[in-house]
């Protein structure tokens, strides 16, 4: 054969090797400088069927897991004894195990330890000591058995994070139900309403309260910068929400990521200096 003939060929062959490509690129919706891209749920949430509006994003949760943005919770303990007084200690570590020892002041605090056993019972919020090694030490009671969730929550170079572990109380465990949704809590007299509630997954919402006591509103001191803190969790793997605060009201605007049971923790201070903390349950619809 000779030479122009086989170029021909050549030629020819190349063409139907195109032509078969941008058939398949056709039928794969694959587009010259678009990238594909790889639709996934998020640990824990969901998907977004059943008509949810598939361009509204779940808001992010936290708290799902020991590791990070790169950082590394690490507990010296894994278990205690019910009732007994101990120390937790714990250090940040970052990708290259070396220990993190700057963070933001984040609610007039650089750490912040929220533990709730895993019915969400048990609830302590606390404020750790760090020492020159970078190690965080809290003095701790837990009364009863379970497992508990150690959250710690903190900010880096103006980047939040949550990491949380396991704590492991030893004896027999008597898991409780989670009370039912009502608008009001009892706590050390006080009477706190929950007088605005968000109800809908995927929305901003607003969470209000206040607090009386035999009827008559109570005066609110600041705590942790604000009027109050809030914790949400949600029920089944305790992701935890991060809720921000009003600081001159005990509202916060919250956004709910999934349908499902939340129990919220308010925390706030009256004029006496005392600390208080109402816990409620929230329930979330699509």
């Amino acid at each position: 054969m000779s030479v122009p003939a086989k170029l021909a060929g050549f030629a020819l062959v190349l063409a139907l090797v195109f032509a078969a490509a941008a058939l398949a690129g056709s039928r794969l919706d694959v587009h010259p400088g678009k990238p594909t891209v790889a639709k996934a749920e998020a640990p824990g949430m969901g998907g977004m069927a059943d008509g949810h509006d598939e361009t509204t994003a779940p808001q992010p949760v936290r708290g799902l897991a020991v590791s990070e943005n790169g950082f590394t919770l690490q507990l010296a303990r894994r278990s205690a004894q019910p009732g007994e007084p101990f120390e937790l200690a714990l250090r940040i570590v970052d990708r290259r195990g070396r220990t993190v020892r700057d963070f933001d002041v984040e609610h007039t605090k650089r750490m912040h330890l929220i533990v709730v056993r895993r019915d969400m019972t048990g609830f302590q919020h606390l404020h750790p000591t760090e020492r020159p090694d970078g190690t965080w030490t809290v003095p701790m009671t837990l009364a009863d058995a379970g497992t508990y969730r150690v959250f710690a929550d903190f900010s880096v170079d103006e980047k939040p994070s949550t990491l949380a572990g396991d704590l492991m109380v030893d004896g027999p465990m008597r898991s409780l139900e989670l009370p039912a949704p009502v608008p009001t809590a009892d706590v050390d007299g006080l009477r706190v309403r929950l007088t605005e509630r968000a109800t809908t997954a995927g929305t901003d919402a607003e969470l209000a309260f206040a607090v009386t006591r035999d009827g008559k509103p109570v005066a609110i001191r600041e705590y942790l910068g604000a009027k109050g803190h809030l914790v949400a969790l949600r029920q089944g793997d305790l992701a935890f929400l991060h809720v921000h605060p009003d600081e001159n009201r005990l509202k916060f605007m919250a956004a709910f990521p999934t349908a499902g049971t939340y129990r919220l923790f308010l925390q706030f201070k009256t004029a006496d200096g005392r600390l208080h903390t109402a816990a409620f349950t929230q329930a979330v619809t699509r």
